[in-house]
């Protein structure tokens, strides 16, 4: 059978053939269908004893060759992941349990010492640290000096400082 009747063959059980790479789990059977007519397009052409049989099997090896290359392409990424340092693919990046209650435990630790050096100067330090705003624009803000919002900086650095110590420590 030539090209032009195993053409023949698919456009009339286009449908099944269609069922059958699904049914193998395609999800882009459409594509899958599409290629196997371009292969049938570019194949030798010569006798084909059961062309709806040899069908069946280009869709079933058009699937496998999808597979594997599914396959490999994890294998591959996952093994530049690993070689470069990268994060793994079999790990979440999602902190786990025990970093998310010690991140709990030193953001309690820092709110604790920045109120310790009163309301002004952890606004101030906020402000300036968090906010990333200048200091001068920190001190007409505030309606204070700069050596003002300097001193308050130093408090609120020198408390985080020993609330950071104490955390090592404990």
């Amino acid at each position: 059978m030539d090209s032009s009747g195993l053409e023949a063959v698919f456009l009339a059980n286009r449908n099944t053939l269609l069922r059958f790479i699904r049914s193998l789990g395609a999800g882009d059977a459409e594509d899958l269908l599409q290629e196997l007519w371009v292969r049938i397009q570019t194949a030798p052409t010569g006798p084909i004893a059961s062309p709806l049989s040899y069908l069946y099997r280009m869709a079933n090896n058009l699937m496998l060759d999808r597979h594997r290359a599914v396959r490999q392409a994890e294998k591959r990424d996952r093994e530049w992941t690993e070689a470069t340092g990268g994060p793994s693919l079999d790990r979440s990046e999602e902190p786990s349990a025990e970093r998310v209650v010690i991140a709990r435990e030193q953001a309690a630790l820092a709110e604790s010492a920045l109120q310790s050096v009163g309301t002004r100067a952890a606004a101030i330090f906020r402000r300036h640290r968090i906010d990333g705003v200048e200091q001068r624009a920190v001190a007409a803000e505030f309606g204070v000096s700069l050596s003002t919002v300097e001193g308050d900086l130093r408090k609120a650095y020198r408390a985080m400082i020993d609330a950071k110590r104490r955390y090592d420590e404990a």
